[in-house]
């Protein structure tokens, strides 16, 4: 099995992922854990950030304050799935000797807390409140 049926299976089955390739240096693997870690924190900052949008901008329209806790809310979600992916795909490759996989989430993850981020400008500014 191969492709994304197999890297998805490799999520939940830690001993299978061991028996492929050679075991690399066990700081390699403790740095891959370390970044996994991160992105988990950077996906449960961006869940926090959703709800406190929703719950401490009550004043907001109901409209822009939905739409920005979906969006803060969405970007988690799929912070954390990028996180074990990303896990598992490096520390295969590490185990193959191949180099690391490229990846364009950071960049799109940036982009959308940078629009999440204007558009709370731009409601700080004009103060857009409900009736």
């Amino acid at each position: 099995m191969s492709g994304f049926p197999r890297g998805l299976r490799l999520w939940f089955a830690p001993r299978e992922l061991r028996e492929e390739g050679d075991t690399p240096d066990y700081r390699f693997s403790l740095a891959n854990e370390r970044t996994f870690l991160a992105w988990l924190r950077t996906a449960l900052a961006l869940i926090g950030g959703g709800f406190a949008v929703d719950q401490f901008l009550p004043g907001l329209v109901r409209g822009v304050r939905t739409g920005l806790s979906v969006a803060l809310l969405a970007a988690g979600v799929l912070c954390a799935l990028r996180a074990v992916n990303h896990w598992v795909r490096c520390e295969r490759a590490m185990r193959r000797g191949e180099d690391l996989p490229a990846s364009r989430f950071p960049a799109f993850l940036s982009l959308a807390v940078a629009l999440v981020a204007v558009t709370m400008v731009v409601v700080v500014l004009f103060g857009w409140e409900g009736r």
